[in-house]
């Protein structure tokens, strides 16, 4: 499987960029706030990536952050929504967004994105409750600071913990050590809470 590329960004469209790898090009799909946050033509870049293999399709996804690409593998494993869809949802709302609307079962604010009706904006509302780092109104899980927070909170994803989890830890973490703690301390502090 393709996780990652480092290469030199040769194309941009409205919904994808062609990057050149060792002289071969990658055609990868982006949302649209990935594409205008990774810089122009013939800048170097570095782009999470996920590979969906179909009958008549190798379709390679793109992600500017690990939560992008969280958020983007929760949302395929919904019933009809595919990575077109995926991305059409995360170039509406960033993953923090998601999570809160999930979290609030905001169906209005999912279904802003292209393509999504009242009914499937309520199975995601519904299907993603407690998967991406929020719980519901009733949960104890906060969204995740922006900055050192949500590096740990993506390191702690990396070493395997749940989204709600990390956020939790991390949160905890936080709370205990302020919001200038630097990005060991802040994984040290959530790792020890984590493991309580």
């Amino acid at each position: 499987m393709i996780a990652r590329l480092a290469g030199t960004l040769t194309e941009i469209t409205a919904d994808s960029a062609v990057i050149d790898v060792g002289g071969v090009g990658y055609l990868v799909q982006m949302s649209g706030k990935t594409l205008s946050a990774i810089g122009g033509v013939g800048g170097e870049v570095v782009i999470l990536t996920e590979l969906q293999v179909r009958e008549d399709a190798w379709t390679l996804f793109g992600f500017g952050s690990t939560a992008e690409r969280d958020a983007f593998r929760a949302l395929t494993s919904i019933q009809g929504v595919g990575g077109r869809l995926a991305l059409a949802i995360l170039s509406t709302l960033s993953p923090d967004e998601l999570a809160r609307a999930v979290a609030h079962e905001d169906k209005a604010m999912i279904g802003r994105a292209n393509g999504v009706g009242p009914k499937l904006a309520a199975r995601i509302a519904n299907e993603l409750q407690g998967k991406l780092g929020i719980t519901g109104p009733g949960g104890a899980a906060p969204a995740p600071r922006a900055g050192a927070a949500a590096d740990a909170m993506s390191a702690l994803a990396n070493l395997g913990f749940k989204p709600a989890e990390a956020s939790a830890a991390v949160n905890a973490a936080q709370d205990e050590l302020g919001a200038d703690a630097g990005l060991d301390a802040l994984v040290r502090l959530a790792l020890r809470k984590a493991a309580k």
